[in-house]
């Protein structure tokens, strides 16, 4: 029998085997549902084609928003450093806001030895635990999850990066070296094949598992994508030639605040693309961000194809989030360490059991309320130290609140609060404000602050953000205001 003809008899035994039953999964005694958690890093919540972005193909990611509920309004609270994805990974971990998590943070072993983090409480109901892809959290994975497979660091380290050549690039008229199919240069192509490809053979892996597993599971399937070096097939980047790429409307050569928020040069991810910005160079990172995206949702279909081909998607949440949105040439910038909505929005989607299909919900929310949605569905009571809240009752169309208000940070550099579709950013560094009006002006382009007509609007957006620092443990103190 030749290899294909091969391929052709296992896939096709194998999918008669699913359907027979003899893979699906036993029944799990008072039937807990299966938990899909699947994680992107840097992915805005604006990258969806889905959602209203024309661009991009996602047609894996599509096909969960449209057999699920998505969250429009999905927020993450910022970070205490550069690597913003390790107070978003803690937080979600931890179940704490902002910096009572980086209070935790250097305690995490003790936080395990309290069966406090997330997969702990699940494994304690009960549930297998799968972990694989970035972690970038202060534990080592394997003292909270059954099976642990290939955790990466914060980002893929590639020779261009190291060198310096993946800095400061494209040049207008100047030969550019970075090719993101170059499997030569290491980072996602590191071991020989691309990392979002190796998350999807795991997470494959581990469902086929799971179906001679009496227990129900949790699954944490990270990606680093699509966080840089942007590495993809060079088939996928050929999906999106330049003259396709729009520069984003709110596009400058230069944050007039760059420095002062802490996002100017010197700042990793700013470095990566030249002073000024030009369109050029935005087009170009917008392309290979596309690119890595797509490649990415592709690995993710094989996951959904798995989890239905076995049986256990009728009984199976599934979530699609991120760490965190990103910049892309958007308002000068191109990291993640700004309070600007396509840094601080995510995409968050959940289908499965129950879940209402192709609906949205503009609730603002944070998207560490995952980790308290799970434990409803786990049958877990909130433990006193999660203080993020489920998104239960909003699933169910049971009222239309959720937070008072919604808080961000970065270091001691920024502070935001959005509330009543106006937000306030504050640079304290040069005492700073701006306010946008979010419903008019959704690419916060125009700063309200100084207007007369706002400043009733403005006074209450000070007092909200002072209320909100002394909920999630804020002690930068503020100018008088």
């Amino acid at each position: 029998m030749n290899r294909r003809h091969f391929l052709q008899y296992t896939g096709a035994t194998a999918t008669s085997l699913a359907l027979s039953g003899l893979l699906a999964p036993k029944a799990h005694g008072a039937s807990k549902p299966n938990i899909l958690f699947l994680f992107a890093d840097d992915q805005t919540y604006a990258s969806l084609h889905a959602m209203g972005n024309d661009e991009i193909e996602t047609p894996n990611l599509d096909r969960l928003v449209q057999r699920g509920t998505t969250f429009t309004h999905a927020y993450n609270q910022g970070g205490w450093h550069g690597a913003v994805c390790v107070a978003s990974r803690t937080m979600l971990c931890t179940g704490r806001f902002l910096w009572h998590a980086h209070e935790r943070e250097k305690h995490l072993v003790e936080e395990a030895a309290q069966r406090h983090l997330w997969p702990q409480l699940l494994k304690d109901q009960g549930y297998d635990t799968y972990m694989s892809g970035k972690w970038h959290v202060q534990i080592d994975p394997k003292r909270i999850f059954d099976q642990v497979r290939h955790v990466r660091p914060g980002m893929p380290k590639d020779n261009y990066h190291t060198t310096k050549l993946g800095y400061n690039r494209p040049l207008e008229g100047q030969p550019d070296n970075w090719k993101p199919w170059d499997t030569t240069q290491g980072g996602y192509w590191e071991g020989g094949k691309h990392w979002s490809e190796v998350l999807g053979d795991n997470g494959v892996d581990f469902l086929t598992q799971a179906t001679k597993q009496d227990n129900p599971f949790f699954m944490y399937l990270a990606f680093n994508a699509p966080h840089d070096p942007r590495q993809s097939p060079k088939e996928f980047v050929d999906r999106y030639p330049l003259d396709n790429i729009a520069v984003p409307h709110n596009f400058l050569p230069r944050n007039p605040y760059d420095v002062a928020m802490g996002c100017g040069p010197g700042l990793r991810d700013e470095d990566l693309a030249p002073y000024p910005r030009t369109k050029h160079a935005v087009k170009v990172h917008r392309q290979e961000y596309y690119a890595i995206i797509t490649h990415m949702d592709e690995q993710i279909g094989r996951i959904l194809d798995t989890l239905e081909k076995t049986g256990q998607a009728d009984n199976t949440y599934i979530v699609f989030t991120a760490d965190h949105g990103l910049a892309v040439g958007q308002h000068g910038l191109l990291g993640k360490q700004n309070m600007y909505d396509h840094s601080v929005r995510v995409p968050l989607t959940i289908s499965g059991p129950g879940i209402a299909k192709d609906k949205r919900i503009s609730t603002p929310v944070y998207l560490q309320d995952i980790m308290t949605t799970t434990l409803d569905w786990a049958g877990i009571d909130t433990p006193e130290h999660v203080e993020f809240k489920s998104l239960s009752p909003l699933l169910k169309g049971e009222g239309a609140t959720h937070y008072d208000a919604i808080y961000g940070a970065y270091m001691n550099k920024q502070r935001m609060v959005t509330d009543d579709d106006f937000k306030l950013i504050y640079y304290p560094k040069i005492d700073k404000t701006l306010l946008f009006d979010l419903k008019k002006d959704p690419g916060e382009e125009v700063n309200l602050a100084d207007d007369p007509a706002y400043a009733e609007q403005l006074k209450a957006l000070w007092k909200t953000l002072k209320v909100e620092q002394a909920r999630v443990g804020d002690s930068l103190v503020l100018a008088a205001k």
